[in-house]
């Protein structure tokens, strides 16, 4: 019996059951034990504080891998992006499925698009990534802290709560709520977060078992970019709450090519531009033949020279 552990989310659940229906058609028995984690305690206390005053990096995972450790669960199914860039050696990542839509989404119960908003409109989100890049674009907007599972972020926006909010179209696929979303941002527009879209399954790394049971779900190309995207990350410094968007994937059409692209906002842009909102923006269109750590590091180094500031 295969023992998955998962935080209790509808999303979480959602994706906790996609691997075990996976593993159960290759032949697996598996059970889903739902563990609550700090980050889902915190759900009303806002990103900052939560950065802060608590350290940020690891509130969805700290208690999902203590239970790994202790060995109440065989393996851990995580949103990429919310999982910590430097693993416990204890630790590995056996498996990450091949990512689904990594972009960020804007959704909206009267307005089609982000240009569509009207002057001085509020916009929903916790994250200063998305803040930060979308006043590039509409220096004019008001934002509002929004913290909740999916479903809760929804409801505040449709009560009238926000004009518009901004979610993972993934999350949004995964679970069907489509319904009010109105515009899909390409990366160069609004660069989504390291890992953003994919699943990763962690095991414990002396556990050769249940890591060959799930070599056929890892998917390489996924895999790659992922790594790149996370090398970046822990090259600047960052966790999943900093304001750093990265993004990585094949190149139609040239084999074993890969384009990346980071942003780092707000106050670690400041030294480097006197905008009200600064953004530093880095792209490599075509790279071969790299590890994805070394295209990773590379992303970040050109960022520190853009006058990007590593975080602590």
């Amino acid at each position: 019996m295969m023992r998955i552990g998962s935080r209790g989310s509808q999303l979480a659940l959602w994706q906790a059951n996609h691997i075990a229906a996976r593993l159960r058609s290759l032949g697996h028995e598996v059970t889903i034990e739902i563990i609550r984690t700090t980050g889902d305690a915190l759900q009303h206390v806002t990103f900052a504080k939560v950065s802060t005053e608590l350290g940020g990096k690891g509130i969805f995972t700290k208690e999902i891998e203590e239970a790994l450790r202790e060995g109440r669960i065989d393996l851990a199914v995580h949103s990429l992006k919310d999982l910590p860039t430097s693993l416990d050696p204890a630790f590995t990542l056996a498996a990450i499925p091949e990512r689904v839509d990594p972009r960020d989404a804007l959704l909206s119960a009267r307005y089609t698009s982000l240009a569509s908003l009207p002057h001085g409109a509020c916009v929903g989100t916790s994250s200063e990534r998305r803040r930060a890049q979308l006043l590039v674009h509409r220096p004019d907007l008001r934002f509002q802290e929004f913290r909740g599972n999916v479903d809760t972020r929804i409801r505040k926006m449709v009560e009238g709560q926000a004009d518009a909010i901004v979610l993972a179209s993934a999350g949004l696929e995964r679970l069907g709520l489509t319904e009010y979303r109105r515009e899909c941002f390409a990366p160069e527009i609004l660069c989504p977060a390291a890992g953003q879209g994919a699943l990763a399954i962690e095991t414990r790394a002396d556990d050769a078992e249940t890591i060959a049971a799930l070599a056929s779900l890892d998917h390489p190309d996924t895999r790659y970019a992922v790594t790149a995207e996370r090398t970046a990350l822990a090259s600047l410094g960052g966790g999943c709450q900093v304001p750093i968007g990265i993004h990585c994937a094949p190149v139609p059409g040239a084999e074993s090519a890969y384009a990346i692209q980071g942003v780092v906002a707000g106050a670690a842009a400041k030294a480097a531009s006197s905008a009200a909102h600064p953004v530093i923006r880095v792209a490599f269109e075509h790279q071969q033949g790299l590890s994805p750590e070394a295209l990773g590091r590379q992303l970040a180094e050109e960022l520190l020279r853009q006058g990007a500031q590593p975080f602590a």
